[in-house]
């Protein structure tokens, strides 16, 4: 097999840079100088026509991002990446704006509570607590309740799953469609590829096992709240897309959990991207493989919220680039 830097698309090639430059953390010092790394970037121009405020519930900071025209617009519910560990709202403000505009719902972003600090069950409680606040405050920030997403990346998907989870087994409201990019699931590594990619340049296996200790904590007994690979029922679930790369650590998790969607009935659309690693779309927005990623997100979140089919090529909702800031796990 070759190894991996010959199997990276080139176009994604340049976007290994900060990796190499600021390696995700392995320690709690290397962790606090990562954080202290990634600031927000200055100044970043929003797209035209979304307006975006913030609110505080209960101590829990979320931001909102309302696209232009009448409502009552459909809603997607974002919780950003960064290993549990990292990430904040503040981070991913340009890609929640342009999610906003490009599939032309309300995006509320939530700033939920970090690992090694707060580990679970702190940020599955802030989660579930901005949901519920969405749906309760539907009308205020002209959401249709009916048309809400869950939706994240990376370790943010992996709480977007599990979120999915308990919604549904505590009888909570529908769930239109759960959009996980990339999504943490699985604590064991013991998949192929978390076998095969433990110390590639991108997020690798010894920054994932760091990842889930701070966030587990000292839990004794472990739920699917926490590790959605470990539910066993995943039938009930909304329409899911399920996103990763080839060279990505999650690839063979996030297979395994599109497949045990699709064995329980739960309508679920599944993309691999050949020679893309994790965080590719956010490093490389411009690719053609990055491109694509995003044309196929936008066009599964309008088809599931707007009940009809869209092609975000030419969509005026969708004609827009999504910045390459974001998450940076």
């Amino acid at each position: 097999m070759k190894p991996f830097l010959a199997r990276v698309d080139p176009e994604l090639l340049p976007g290994l840079e900060y990796s190499l430059m600021h390696p995700p953390p392995t320690t709690l010092p290397g962790l606090a100088a990562f954080r202290a790394n990634a600031a927000a970037p200055a100044g970043t121009a929003l797209p035209e026509g979304v307006t975006v405020r913030d609110c505080t519930v209960d101590g829990l900071a979320l931001r909102v991002f309302t696209p232009p025209g009448a409502g009552p617009h459909p809603a997607i519910y974002w919780l950003h990446g960064g290993g549990m560990i990292a990430g904040t709202v503040d981070l991913d403000t340009p890609y929640c704006a342009a999610l906003c505009l490009r599939t032309a719902a309300v995006v509320v972003a939530v700033d939920y509570r970090l690992a090694p600090e707060h580990p679970y069950p702190a940020a599955m409680d802030d989660a579930a607590a901005g949901l519920a606040w969405l749906f309760a405050s539907a009308a205020a920030l002209s959401v249709d309740p009916s048309r809400v997403a869950v939706a994240g990346s990376s370790a943010g998907g992996g709480l977007a799953a599990a979120l999915t989870l308990q919604n549904r087994d505590a009888g909570g409201p529908a769930l239109a469609f759960a959009y996980l990019m990339y999504p943490m699931l699985d604590a064991t590594h013991t998949s192929p590829s978390a076998r095969e990619f433990a110390a590639i340049p991108t997020w690798n296996r010894a920054h994932s096992e760091f990842a889930w200790k701070c966030y587990l904590g000292a839990a004794a007994e472990l739920s699917p709240y926490a590790v959605p690979a470990l539910a066993k029922d995943l039938s009930g679930l909304p329409p899911t897309l399920i996103q990763t790369g080839e060279l990505d650590l999650f690839r063979d998790e996030d297979i395994t959990y599109a497949s045990r969607l699709l064995q329980a009935g739960v309508p679920t659309e599944l993309h691999v991207y050949p020679g893309a690693y994790h965080g590719f779309e956010l490093n490389c927005p411009e690719s053609a493989v990055g491109r694509q990623s995003l044309r196929d997100r936008d066009r599964s979140l309008i088809r599931a919220l707007h009940g009809q089919p869209a092609d975000p090529v030419t969509s005026p909702v969708s004609s827009i680039s999504t910045p390459a800031e974001g998450s940076l796990l």
